[in-house]
């Protein structure tokens, strides 16, 4: 079972722990990093196992806009702590009770993360080679 300690960041805390940000404040709240945000929750765990099932299970709540309907605020929307750790702590159960469906859902998320960083890559080497085409052909 999952064992890990959710509270908010403060600036120029360091963890010695594996650790994953939340961010907690504006539309993209709920949006998982290992940096750290201005506004955020931070999570540590025991082990970087945890860590790396976490930061999915966060990932797929952040993408699927979960933290929308607990957004309050009427200027700039934020996260309440107390209204994350209830939410996240059931979900992350939930979600981890079924461990090899789990683990296959990471494993997918993490091929289809690395051909996005390949797709996106290649579409940079285009531009970088649209540039100099374009240099070399106005610089005649």
């Amino acid at each position: 079972m999952l064992n890990f300690i959710i509270k908010t960041h403060q600036k120029g805390t360091y963890y010695t722990q594996p650790h994953l940000f939340i961010l907690n404040k504006g539309l993209n709240s709920g949006k998982p990093q290992k940096e750290p945000f201005t506004n955020s929750f931070v999570i540590v765990f025991k082990n970087d196992e945890d860590l790396e099932n976490v930061y999915f299970i966060a990932y797929s709540l952040w993408k699927t806009k979960f933290w929308h309907q607990h957004l309050v605020g009427s200027v700039i929307p934020f996260l309440r702590l107390p209204d994350f750790k209830k939410e996240f702590f059931s979900k992350s159960k939930a979600l981890m009770e079924e461990h090899e469906k789990h683990l296959k859902n990471v494993h997918t998320l993490k091929l289809l993360e690395q051909s996005e960083k390949r797709f996106n890559q290649n579409l940079n080497l285009i531009n970088d080679m649209r540039r100099v085409i374009l240099y070399r052909y106005c610089n005649r």
